[in-house]
């Protein structure tokens, strides 16, 4: 025994191993005195408490004052920390009264049953790593989580300790733990607040009720000019001489009364543009606040002014030469300068497609313009649908010669009459014909249906090609989406057709999609509503706008 001692555990130890090994709740009298009724509990982790110095030679004393001490000493400890016992199955042996008060579980739910029922999955690994620690006759230490009985998860600071018999066999462990929940979270929050403080964009914390700031960041700070003494005695109706700030006072009132979370918004606020969020907090009963954050678009806003004014000039300078040229071309081909070579033909008439393109891809450019700035026009008036889908097919005979393919228009046996545009519904059908054409096979066929419905007329566009793969339908509609199998250099096109048609149909009040396989052919189609109050400039606006 001595042997074991010496090379093992002090006698402390084997003091503490023995007395756990008979059980949680033991007679302190069966060792100390023999005198004392006090039932202590014996924790093995009283060693981590700093108090194994006292353990032998009180055992070798044996005075009753110097057991009372130890009495006290053990329940001090027993009703700080929070004790299990193991044994070398991994089976909880005993718990202590705070292990269950912090858990939730009862005793019942807990004596017998694994231990790991108290830990994740995720724990698994380092659970192993610390039973192979305690079979080496070591202590663990560390931080492990702690699943209670309603699965919220805690955090413990944990010291775990191999205990033995008389014979030095290994007959499980104790765990003395600390939690450790709330100083992890002050961590959390003092480390948030840190970043907040240093974040680019403004932080606001305003009080729901008296719209008094009781958080501003250094950002924030700055700007108002307001130093974090001053902004307390703030509320944004300080800033009500801010234009923007009516929009911000009158989003957060929006959001208390809605029962809403979040919300966003654009507004110009101290001389900038700003992007702003709105968060609603509201912790049980406590006053609710605003968390408002000011994210700095100003330069955005300038960068994409100066872009659309860029594109603006330069399509306009190309338009007007270009058609100028085409309409050369056009007299050429007419035979109004007399016959040409057929050579020169051909040539003509390739310079008239490309002439063509060039029209058609200038117009994308200023239509998306003229719709990020609220300036695309319509012209709303009584169309019948069945005669446009006609006019349309035969406007693009000349799809069919270049691609070999043929168009195939159904279900147009009676008038159909909306109130719409019709030149942009052509200019929808043309694109999404002219896209099918290209990715049909010479010799298929292009079906274009009219479904007639009580509320709404479906139109769509159907082609046998190769399809859109899956991973890439979310960037159909995207400006400039380029498909890995479009190969829009040698089939045309600048990716904008399909924005163009999107923004064009739900500003008619309708809406656009498609169905694709790849490998067998997509369906584009778009819905026009028959109630001619969703037609209307004022329905739609700010994009949809009636001609003047």
């Amino acid at each position: 025994m001595s042997s074991f001692i010496s090379n093992k555990r002090n006698a402390a130890s084997l003091f503490l191993s023995s007395a756990l090994a008979g059980g949680w709740y033991t007679a302190t009298s069966a060792l100390l005195s023999g005198q004392s009724e006090e039932f202590v509990p014996v924790v093995g982790a009283i060693v981590l408490a700093g108090i194994t110095p006292l353990v032998m030679p009180l055992a070798r004393s044996r005075t009753e004052a110097e057991n009372h001490s130890m009495a006290q000493r053990l329940r001090a400890f027993d009703s700080h920390a929070i004790v299990n016992i193991v044994d070398t199955k991994g089976l909880l042996e005993e718990v202590n009264d705070r292990f269950i008060a912090l858990t939730g579980y009862t005793r019942e739910q807990l004596i017998g049953k694994p231990v790991s029922m108290l830990y994740d999955d995720a724990f698994k690994e380092l659970a192993a790593e610390i039973r192979a620690c305690l079979k080496r006759g070591d202590t663990w230490q560390g931080e492990t989580p702690l699943r209670c009985a309603n699965g919220r998860m805690i955090y413990t600071q944990i010291t775990v300790m191999p205990m033995y018999d008389e014979q030095g066999n290994w007959t499980g462990s104790i765990s003395a733990r600390t939690d450790v929940t709330r100083a992890n979270e002050l961590l959390a929050e003092r480390d948030t607040a840190e970043t907040l403080y240093e974040l680019r964009d403004d932080i606001w914390i305003v009080d729901a009720e008296t719209r008094v700031f009781s958080y501003m960041n250094r950002s924030a700070m700055r700007r108002t000019g307001w130093s974090d003494k001053a902004y307390t005695a703030k509320t944004l109706d300080d800033l009500s001489d801010e234009s923007g700030n009516d929009a911000i006072l009158n989003a957060c009132e929006e959001l208390a009364s809605s029962g809403e979370v979040i919300t966003q918004l654009d507004t110009e606020l101290l001389g900038k543009h700003f992007q702003v969020t709105i968060k609603m907090l509201q912790i049980g009963r406590a006053p609710g606040r605003f968390l408002i954050m000011l994210h700095d678009i100003s330069d955005i806003i300038d960068e994409e002014r100066m872009k659309s004014e860029f594109i603006s000039m330069v399509s306009h300078e190309l338009r007007s030469p270009l058609t100028s040229i085409k309409g050369s071309m056009g007299l050429l081909l007419s035979r109004a300068a007399g016959e040409l070579p057929s050579k020169a033909r051909a040539l003509l008439e390739i310079s008239h497609r490309n002439a063509d393109r060039l029209v058609l891809i200038i117009n994308d450019i200023l239509d998306l313009e003229k719709i990020a700035n609220g300036r695309l026009e319509f012209n709303l008036e009584d169309t019948d649908i069945v005669s446009l889908l006609r006019e349309t097919g035969d406007a693009n005979a000349s799809l069919e010669q270049r691609f070999g393919v043929r168009i195939q228009i159904e279900n147009l046996n009676t008038p159909i009459w909306l109130n719409t545009d019709p030149n942009r519904v052509i200019q929808v059908l043309t694109n999404l014909l002219s896209n099918a054409a290209k990715f049909s096979k010479p010799g298929d066929r292009i079906l274009v249906r009219a479904e007639d419905d009580p509320n709404e007329l479906r139109i769509s566009v159907t082609d046998k090609g190769q399809g859109i793969p899956m991973a890439e339908q979310h960037k159909v509609f995207q400006r400039f989406a380029d498909l890995s199998n479009s190969n829009r250099a040698a089939k045309g096109g600048t990716g904008l057709g399909l924005s163009v048609c999107k923004a064009i149909v739900e500003n008619l009040g309708g809406k656009i999609g498609f169905d694709s396989r790849e490998g067998f052919g997509t369906t584009f189609y778009f819905t026009l509503p028959k109630k001619t109050s969703q037609m209307g400039a004022k329905e739609t606006a700010p994009l949809l706008r009636e001609a003047s």
